[in-house]
C-alpha cells in the first residue's frame, strides 16, 4: 500500500506525515486525542465517516476530528496512486505553543451547538502554497527544527481561520479542548431557525443524510423539511403579533433567506399573507 512514507515529529509526537500510496488501498483513522488536516496532493481519495462517503479530489483538503471511530480513507482504483499530506493537531502541543491564550479558532464557539466532526476545505491558493513549503522540509530534513515546526503549526491554523470554512473549522478544532457531546434533539432545537440546509443540519449531528432522516422521523414523527418549516412559520406568526419588526426582518430571524419564499410558505399555511395576518389579528 505505502510506496513511500515520511514523518516529522514535534515534542515526541508525529505532527506531519507525507505518504505515497499505491491503489487500491484503505486505512483507518484510529481513535485518538487529536484532529487532522488531510491534503490530497495527487489523486482523489474517498473519506468515510461511518456510512457516509466524501470525495476529496487532488489539491483539496479535509479537516476532521480523529477522536471518534468509524473514519477511514480509501481509493479502490487499480490503476492510480495517491499522495497525501496529513497534519495532526495534538491538544497538548497546541497548549504548549500558545502559552498565553489559545487563538479564537481553537476556542469553543459561543453560539454553536454541533457535533460536526469533518469539513471539506475548498481549493485554497494559500493553503496549497503552504503545503508546497512543507514538501521542501521533507526533501531537506536537516533544516527542520523545533522553532520552524511551531511556526508551521501556527501558520496552518491562521490560514484555516481565514477560509470560508472557518466557522466549521472552529467547531471541529475546539472539540480538542471541550468534549461536549450534544444530543440529537439539542442540535435540532438549537438550529431550528437557522438557515442551515437539511444536509448541513445532518452534518452537525455527525450523521449521514439517510441516518439523519431516520433518526428525525423516529423522534419527531415527521420529515425534517416539514417539521422545521412548520416551526419557522409558527414563530413568524407569533412575531407578527407581538413585535413591530419589519416582515423582511421577521422572515430572516425565522430562518428564511428569501422574502418571496417566506410569503408564499406563510400564505400556504395560514391562507393569508404575513401583512394581512398582522392587520387581521391586530384589529
Amino acid at each position: 500500500m505505502f510506496a513511500d512514507y515520511k514523518k516529522i515529529d514535534l515534542f515526541g509526537k508525529t505532527i506531519i506525515q507525507k505518504m505515497i500510496l499505491e491503489t487500491p488501498f484503505e486505512f483507518p483513522f484510529p481513535e485518538a486525542d487529536k484532529a487532522c488536516f488531510l491534503f490530497s496532493l495527487e489523486g482523489e481519495v474517498q473519506f468515510y465517516n461511518n456510512d457516509e462517503a466524501l470525495a476529496v479530489p487532488g489539491n483539496y483538503s479535509l479537516l476532521l476530528s480523529c477522536m471518534q471511530a468509524g473514519k477511514k480513507v480509501s481509493n479502490a482504483s487499480s490503476s492510480s496512486r495517491n499522495q497525501i499530506v496529513i497534519i495532526s493537531f495534538h491538544p497538548e502541543i497546541l497548549k504548549k505553543i500558545y502559552e498565553r491564550e489559545l487563538p479564537l479558532l481553537l476556542q469553543k464557539p459561543k453560539n454553536s451547538i454541533s457535533n460536526l466532526s469533518s469539513e471539506a476545505i475548498n481549493n485554497d491558493f494559500l493553503i496549497k502554497k503552504y503545503i508546497d513549503g512543507l514538501l521542501f522540509y521533507f526533501e531537506n530534513p536537516s533544516l527542520v527544527n523545533e522553532d520552524i515546526l511551531i511556526l508551521k503549526i501556527k501558520e496552518i491554523i491562521l490560514l484555516l481561520s481565514q477560509t470560508q470554512n472557518a466557522e466549521a473549522v472552529q467547531i471541529i478544532l475546539s472539540q480538542l479542548f471541550s468534549r461536549t457531546a450534544y444530543t440529537f434533539k439539542q442540535i435540532i432545537e438549537a438550529n431550528l431557525f437557522s438557515q442551515l440546509s437539511i444536509d448541513e443540519l445532518a452534518q452537525h449531528t455527525n450523521l449521514s443524510i439517510s441516518s439523519f432522516k431516520r433518526e428525525f422521523s423516529k423522534l419527531y414523527d415527521d420529515t425534517p423539511a416539514n417539521y422545521i418549516k412548520t416551526k419557522k412559520l409558527e414563530k413568524a406568526a407569533e412575531l407578527l403579533l407581538v413585535s413591530d419588526e419589519r416582515i423582511t426582518d421577521i422572515a430572516f430571524d425565522c430562518g428564511f433567506n428569501d422574502l418571496a419564499n417566506f410569503t408564499k410558505s406563510f400564505h400556504d399555511r395560514y391562507d393569508v399573507t404575513p401583512t394581512n395576518y398582522r392587520l387581521t389579528q391586530v384589529t
